[in-house]
């Protein structure tokens, strides 16, 4: 690739390749404050060209790299920050077995962390942007990397992927308006935009936190509490886990360990105030 990047994330080492320049260059100063030193990286992303002539001519962005999905579609070059992220996602959630990777978002306070998962459009990662900018430590929007030894949550601080009416949320809350990378509009997941982590995230990110409070967050429906058992929290995370099966009877002592240790609940809310209302309130009875 004619444009490169290396860069750590958490406990992953990316080396990020292009044939275009701009990809690279909006990965470098949107992860400035993140280590870039060259070394052996833990997964290799490149951004290709789809076919014959597609560099220049209406460029359109593959996704390659260690860990590929042959049935991919292409990504036109405008959404090449984009593709780069979904990259570095892809080699994760296909290569990574150092930890239990639940597809989640997750913060810390006063050592401890909460985390919070569910499907697309639940709200978790707005949630979790939300926290980091009022006194939570931002640990990931994308990936809670559960430690098979000792349970504890290892951040993954990626870039926060907000999407549609989320980056107008965000934008109110976040005062500095160059933490904002390029507004994406028409991706598959309509219009993104990604925004730098707060700078305890990075400075942080190698330390881990034991985990206190599971959450299944449902954003559009009337407030709600409701206890989650252990065995329903199980199945759920089995679901949300990208490597579970991977790893084996690891996995099941590492996931049994968190739903036995951890207490989980149900949440439905109709603003963000109204969930970090309730966020704070749950949180405060964990004390």
């Amino acid at each position: 690739m004619r444009h490169s990047l290396t860069l750590t994330i958490g406990p992953a080492r990316f080396r990020i390749g292009s044939a275009w320049k701009e990809p690279i260059a909006r990965l470098r100063a949107l992860y400035a404050a993140y280590p870039q030193e060259e070394g052996v990286a833990d997964f290799t992303v490149r951004l290709e060209p789809a076919g014959v002539g597609r560099r220049w001519w209406r460029p359109s962005v593959r996704i390659a790299g260690d860990h590929m999905l042959p049935d991919a579609l292409p990504m036109a070059l405008r959404h090449g920050l984009l593709a780069a992220e979904m990259g570095m996602n892809l080699q994760m959630a296909l290569g990574w077995r150092r930890h239990l990777l639940i597809h989640a978002s997750s913060v810390e306070k006063d050592g401890r962390a909460l985390v919070m998962t569910g499907e697309s459009g639940s709200g978790k990662s707005t949630l979790a942007a939300l926290l980091g900018e009022r006194g939570w430590r931002f640990m990931g929007d994308e990936f809670a990397l559960i430690d098979l030894a000792d349970g504890k949550v290892h951040p993954f601080p990626r870039l926060v992927s907000l999407k549609n009416a989320s980056v107008a949320a965000m934008r109110v809350e976040v005062v500095d308006g160059a933490r904002f990378g390029p507004l994406m509009r028409g991706t598959p997941k309509g219009d993104i935009a990604h925004l730098v982590p707060p700078a305890a995230a990075t400075a942080r990110m190698g330390e881990a936190a034991a985990p206190a409070l599971l959450l299944f967050p449902r954003y559009g429906f009337a407030r709600d509490i409701r206890p989650v058992g252990q065995g329903e929290a199980f199945m759920r995370l089995t679901q949300a886990s990208t490597n579970y099966v991977a790893l084996g009877e690891a996995g099941f002592e590492t996931l049994h360990r968190f739903v036995t240790g951890v207490p989980a609940l149900a949440v439905d809310y109709e603003s963000g105030e109204e969930a970090l209302e309730l966020i704070d309130a749950l949180w405060a009875d964990l004390s």
